[in-house]
């Protein structure tokens, strides 16, 4: 038996790969592989629109914002918000909370001045920065809603004039949100929406082409708005499966359910974690990711024969990242509760054999 405990390209619910894997063979009946079938076929818009309409649904998305399905991962949004939101002269606003806010903070200074309204990166990303204000001239203030590296998450969104624009590439769909406080969002779908391929963005209708720049088609929102985005051939498998795994999502009980099961796992890792004398969580208790639990061992020269058994034990992806050391369970919405159960179960079993 193995559970994935991988940051991304992550776990999605088996019967989504039975779907998927059906697909490839005979999509719909037509005799076609999804990884064939053009996507301006009929059958193919059928896809786009159901899954459109799943987004707004299980979201709640209110009227006055457009959802795209474009490609190149978060990484190419870190440009593309700047690009299309931010005008010659203007400022644009970034909370500092993590390798990825780092990066986007990169990106937007290519486009403009960007304004970095507080950091904890003096603390090796160790909690989220709070008590900052936004400057209210800013063209958008743009935050890191969870940063998978260092296991913290952004709960509580500031209260600003400002529109709000979040990565939430690790969250979304994780717990439910009210849109109409954000300007934008976007995720790439390698976390708890789809297979990599695929970015979901999310914009409200009067930011689109205010930015006075002249932009390539490619990496102009309205284009893609106008376009219902199928401007150029989308990730036609992605969003096929990622279709298939907001299914899942719905019979479930959509988001609300899945923000209960989320909590409930986290807890129980969490408490773990607390509970057990050879571990230790490096993050504040108050900025926990729900997604990503970030643990280290009191005794480092533990880590390696922990991981060792961890992984005899079915357990895989759990080392930490390079820049953080220790461990790391990203439990999103499709690992199941009994996956954390048997994660525990190792941590007490090294705990009893090295008490």
């Amino acid at each position: 038996m193995k559970y994935n405990f991988g940051a991304g390209p992550s776990i999605l619910p088996q019967e989504v790969f039975k779907q998927a894997a059906e697909a490839v063979l005979n999509f719909n009946n037509t005799g076609l592989s999804i990884l064939e079938i053009s996507h301006r076929a009929p059958e193919f818009e059928a896809v786009v629109d159901e899954i459109l309409q799943l987004v707004k649904d299980l979201l709640n998305i209110p009227e006055g914002y457009s959802i795209l399905l474009l490609q190149g991962g978060a990484s190419l949004q870190f440009s593309m918000v700047p690009m299309n939101l931010l005008a010659e002269g203007q400022t644009a606003s970034y909370l500092d909370s993590g390798v990825w806010s780092s990066k986007a903070i990169k990106e937007a200074k290519l486009f403009g001045n960007v304004n970095v309204v507080a950091s904890s990166k003096e603390a090796n990303y160790t909690y989220v920065p709070k008590g900052y204000e936004v400057p209210a001239d800013s063209a958008y203030f743009h935050v890191t809603s969870n940063n998978t590296i260092f296991g913290t998450e952004l709960f509580d969104f500031p209260k600003t004039g400002v529109p709000i624009v979040s990565d939430m590439s690790s969250d979304i769909f994780s717990r439910v949100l009210n849109i109409a406080d954000f300007g934008l969002i976007y995720a790439g779908a390698q976390k708890n929406m789809g297979p990599a391929g695929l970015t979901l963005v999310i914009v409200k209708d009067d930011l689109i082409g205010k930015s006075g720049r002249k932009l390539p088609s490619m990496l102009d929102y309205k284009i893609h708005a106008d376009n219902k985005s199928l401007y150029n051939t989308p990730a036609v498998f992605s969003i096929y499966a990622s279709l298939l795994n907001l299914r899942w999502l719905k019979a479930k009980g959509g988001v609300a359910q899945i923000e209960k099961e989320n909590i409930a796992k986290s807890e129980a890792l969490y408490a773990e974690i607390d509970r057990n004398p050879l571990f230790k969580g490096p993050c504040n208790v108050e900025d926990r990711s729900r997604m990503n639990v970030c643990f280290v061992m009191d005794n480092p020269e533990f880590e390696k024969p922990f991981l060792k058994l961890a992984q005899e034990r079915g357990m895989v992806g759990i080392k930490g990242h390079r820049s953080v050391g220790g461990f790391r369970a990203s439990i999103y919405n499709a690992l199941p509760i009994t996956a954390v159960h048997a994660l525990i179960e190792v941590m007490q079993e090294f705990a009893d054999n090295n008490a």
